[in-house]
């Protein structure tokens, strides 16, 4: 059975080129897809490819239903589309950023989901967050403190150390997804 990936942590931790180097590093022939996100910010703000939406816009395909997650942090709004439900319909599991506030509620939505917590330590995150450049030191304190939270806790999650380097962190996902999804087949 397809399963929801669901890849979460810190601003900074490195998630999106994770995800990417992951996806670089699967099988052509894995049943593995990334979905994107919807995301109230605009295209060319760095980071993660996904689809911009003005507030109106992503107010609308909220009202009308078509997103099957969405959550609000950093001062955007965040939505993934109904299309994953297709996708793991069609026999495909799905590997999407999700937000660590939000994940109580993505469980009771879609129970089989993995959570995959992507963590380093903090003079990492520090130090990523001040290259990346997209905050002022302000900022980078408030993501550091944040960066702590709680998680809530559910037997299925998988804490997933991102401090190496990027091609053997990528490597490790890429096989943590295809055991994944060699595992919901069986």
């Amino acid at each position: 059975m397809p399963r929801l990936i669901y890849i979460m942590g810190p601003s900074g931790c490195g998630k999106d080129s994770l995800m990417a180097e992951a996806r670089l590093r699967l099988p052509a022939e894995a049943p593995v897809v990334f979905a994107h996100r919807y995301i109230t910010r605009p295209a060319d703000a760095g980071g993660e490819n996904h689809v911009a939406l003005s507030r109106a816009e992503f107010q609308i395909r909220l009202t009308r239903g078509l997103f099957a997650l969405s959550w609000e942090s950093h001062g955007f709004a965040y939505g993934i589309g109904r299309e994953i439900e297709l996708w793991m319909e069609a026999g495909l599991s799905v590997v999407m950023n999700g937000s660590r506030a939000a994940l109580s509620r993505s469980l009771v939505a879609y129970p089989g989901l993995l959570p995959v917590l992507v963590d380093v330590p903090d003079e990492i995150l520090r130090e990523r967050l001040n290259v990346r450049g997209r905050e002022d030191t302000v900022e980078i304190q408030a993501r550091l403190a944040r960066a702590r939270i709680a998680v809530t806790e559910t037997p299925a999650l998988v804490r997933f150390d991102n401090s190496g380097p990027l091609a053997e962190r990528g490597q490790a996902l890429s096989e943590l997804i295809i055991q994944t999804t060699s595992n919901a087949s069986d």
